[in-house]
Order: structure tokens, then C-alpha cells, then sequence
């Protein structure tokens, strides 16, 4: 379900400079980095990339959706990690990418832990707004 105006806690601003070859920061100045291609795609690879940067935001978005679950059904997730890996390819239009999100959860069995990611996910609030736009795979 979509949010409205009226509901927003937070807004992030971020502006970029010259694209992909260039520069992206926040108005606040807590991110300011230089944005390159990676040497995979022709570039320098010098900066980091927007891949980079989604990878960044989802691990750590869909880390927190993983303590809201786990809260919620009493496990122990101290010491979890999630890991979100970004793939960027051409398409039929164009470049698409790809999302794998693994999350490692020492202080549960893999059962629990699987389950928790399935959790996870429904309510990570990155997984939403990627839901049948691109494909997600939990490992």
C-alpha cells in the first residue's frame, strides 16, 4: 500500500552531478562521493556507483525489517549481517538490474532463519518498492 505526502517521516535528498561519472550528495553533507563506472562496464571504477549505493541501502534497510520481524517472533538476531548483492546488465530495453539478498543469522537454526528473511522481506520497505519491478532472490 502506497504512503501519502501526509505520511512521510523523512525525506532523503540526494543530488548527483555529471551521472554516472560524477558526483552524489545529500543537502545534510553526510554523503558526498565521487560516482564512476565500474571498470566492468568501462569505467575507472575509481568511485563508487549506483549499484554500490542501492546494495548499501537495501543491506541495511532490509537489516532493520530483519530486527522488526525477529522482535516480533522473539528470535535472537544479534550478530546477523545481510548482504545485498546488485547486478547490472542490458536488457531489452535498455540496463536492468538484479538484486540477491543474503543474510547470515548465527544465533538461530536455518529453519528460523529462513523464515525470518521470508518475514524480512514482505515488510522491508525496499522490497516493496522493487516487488515486480526486478527480480529479488533470498539465498
Amino acid at each position: 500500500m502506497a504512503i501519502t505526502q501526509s505520511d512521510v517521516l523523512y525525506t532523503a535528498v540526494a543530488t548527483a552531478e555529471n551521472g554516472r561519472d560524477g558526483r552524489v550528495a545529500t543537502d545534510d553533507g553526510a554523503l558526498d562521493v565521487v560516482v564512476n563506472p565500474p571498470a566492468a562496464m568501462g569505467g575507472t571504477g575509481a568511485g563508487t556507483n549506483p549499484e554500490q549505493l542501492f546494495a548499501a541501502g537495501y543491506s541495511a534497510c532490509f537489516q532493520g525489517a530483519l530486527g522488526v520481524v525477529a522482535r516480533q517472533e522473539g528470535a535472537d538476531v544479534s550478530g546477523s549481517t545481510v548482504t545485498a548483492k546488485v547486478g547490472i546488465g542490458k536488457n531489452e530495453d535498455g540496463f536492468g538490474i538484479i538484486v540477491e539478498i543474503s543474510a547470515s543469522i548465527p544465533r538461530v537454526d536455518a529453519e528460523v532463519a529462513r523464515a525470518l528473511v521470508e518475514k524480512a522481506h514482505q515488510v522491508c520497505p525496499y522490497s516493496k518498492a522493487t516487488r515486480g519491478n526486478i527480480s529479488v532472490t533470498l539465498v
